[in-house]
């Protein structure tokens, strides 16, 4: 009989977090959702933990307690733009806390009792390469690359992956938040916008057992927005 992957997703209430938790369920893993909200998923393989993950450490017991953990997927982020001479640095401090800070703290408490062989993917952003007037969204966005890599060559001799997905533009609710751009995202040389479903796909593979030589990587789901 197969073991059950136990996998901890965290941003699973909406949005890009939520296709991944959903089609995690779908391919038999155990998800444990790590948020302030509870996500709306009926499933005997699905639990929630409640917890602020500007402040991990608080839950850190309760996490160690998880025991047997396959995998790793940091889903939960925000953005807020501004260019300089306008630029926010409580909102820069917030966004590199939640994308960069709860990812290492995740990993410092789950990692020391992950099962050989597990998987870590970091949800990134094609804004990594930089963007005008999301600086600081970038800044984060490319720490995580930075971070994954240094993860996957001192967990290689574990047989733990890491990797980061970073989407373009994707249908979700932070698509259309005011506070992320005073315009709407440039569209995609495909003629659409991501889906999030596209997005937990390549998530899912690489949590899976054939993906186990990919690594430090960096891959873009953006339909082509890479390219320009």
């Amino acid at each position: 009989m197969a073991t059950i992957k136990r996998t901890v997703v965290t941003g699973a209430s909406s949005g890009i977090g939520l296709a991944i938790a959903l089609r995690l369920l779908s391919d038999g893993h155990e998800v444990i959702a790590l948020s302030r909200t509870k996500p709306d998923i009926a499933d005997d393989r699905f639990s929630h933990i409640c917890a602020d993950l500007n402040d991990v450490e608080a839950t850190a017991a309760e996490l160690r307690q998880l025991g047997d953990v396959y995998g790793l997927v940091h889903a939960a982020g925000f953005m807020k733009t501004a260019k300089l001479g306008k630029l926010d640095f409580d909102s820069g401090e917030a966004m590199w806390r939640l994308h960069v800070g709860a990812a290492s703290a995740l990993a410092n408490v789950l990692v020391p009792s992950m099962r050989d062989g597990g998987r870590i993917v970091l949800i990134g952003s094609r804004v990594s390469g930089g963007a005008a007037g999301r600086s600081q969204y970038a800044a984060a966005k490319a720490g995580l690359v930075g971070m994954a890599r240094s993860w996957a060559i001192e967990l290689a001799p574990r047989g733990i992956t890491v990797n980061v997905v970073s989407p373009a533009a994707t249908e979700t609710p932070m698509l259309n938040d005011p506070q992320r751009a005073s315009s709407a995202p440039k569209m995609p040389p495909i003629g659409r916008y991501v889906r999030p479903e596209e997005v937990a796909a390549l998530v899912a593979f690489l949590v899976g057992d054939d993906a186990g030589a990919i690594t430090g990587q960096q891959i873009m789901v953006c339909g082509g927005s890479s390219l320009a």
